[in-house]
């Protein structure tokens, strides 16, 4: 049974101030050395990148993060810091042995293989504190997911469906408002935008679309985005709680809108280079 680590600032106001709180260094320089042994004790050299969460546009140096990306050690502590932090971006780390995933008010979770020994009493300090157990693996909840490859076959079936109409591509590459990427495609640019998703990005394919400014969206999710759609990539906003009314959208200068709920009309997962499906995206249209 692996063994489940619980890292937090041991000061209460630590907990709910995060890095505005007085002495938050003391605490990170603690959680960087803790976490940096427990990686050095699982002889894990990388760390690979999952269920990544993007809320705000990644900060410089950041670029490259994407699912299944592999990051160092002394990367995956910087990434570990930030959501310690509320900073973000968040996401799982996964490496031979051990995983790292963020938790609330500061906290740090690890899981890590029996065989994975480190000195855990030695560890704690005066702002670090640190819990422990064995924990049997939770069951997992059965989801229905995309299982379609976006390969040769489903970029062939995108470029006959081209014509004079709007067809716009959404690259869902993380979650959170600002894991989207969106294209409008035609004839000239399909191979291009086939070839700059990322692996394990999930790809919806949307065949004129109504994009009309319509009140009756604005309770639902949907994209807005700016004028003129000219083919490429689009400047949008996503409002994936709704809106209160059709000015809050114009007032930012968006011409046009569309439903999230449409997004399930043609949808697929880029393959990694193997050609294996890895990329974990629920069929919302189920």
């Amino acid at each position: 049974m692996p063994l489940e680590i619980v890292l937090s600032p041991r000061d209460e106001s630590m907990r709910s101030e995060l890095a505005e709180a007085q002495g938050w260094g003391a605490y990170v320089s603690q959680l960087r050395s803790a976490i940096g042994m427990m990686i050095e004790a699982s002889r894990t050299e990388t760390l690979e990148v999952g269920a990544l969460y993007v809320g705000q546009p990644l900060p410089d140096g950041n670029g490259r993060l994407r699912n299944g990306v592999e990051v160092d050690p002394a990367e995956a502590l910087n990434l570990v810091v930030g959501m310690a932090a509320g900073d973000g971006p968040y996401c799982s780390l996964a490496g031979a042995g051990i995983r790292i995933e963020t938790g609330w008010d500061g906290a740090i979770h690890l899981s890590v293989r029996p065989e994975v020994t480190v000195d855990l009493d030695g560890l704690r300090s005066r702002d670090l504190s640190i819990g422990w157990c064995t924990v049997d693996p939770e069951p997992t909840e059965v989801s229905t997911l995309v299982d379609t490859a976006a390969d040769s076959e489903f970029w062939a079936a995108v470029r006959a469906g081209l014509g004079e109409e709007v067809t716009l591509l959404c690259e869902r590459w993380a979650h959170g408002a600002f894991g989207y990427r969106w294209f409008r495609l035609n004839s000239q640019n399909c191979s291009e935008v086939a070839q700059a998703v990322s692996p394990r990005s999930l790809l919806c394919v949307v065949a004129d679309p109504d994009l009309r400014l319509r009140a009756d969206l604005l309770d639902d999710g949907f994209t807005a985005f700016e004028a003129p759609l000219v083919p490429g990539q689009l400047a949008y906003c996503a409002y994936s709680f709704g809106a209160d009314c059709l000015a809050e959208v114009t007032a930012e200068g968006y011409a046009f809108m569309l439903s999230d709920s449409v997004l399930s009309q043609l949808c697929a997962v880029v393959p990694d280079a193997d050609g294996v499906v890895r990329g974990q995206w629920e069929d919302f249209g189920e």
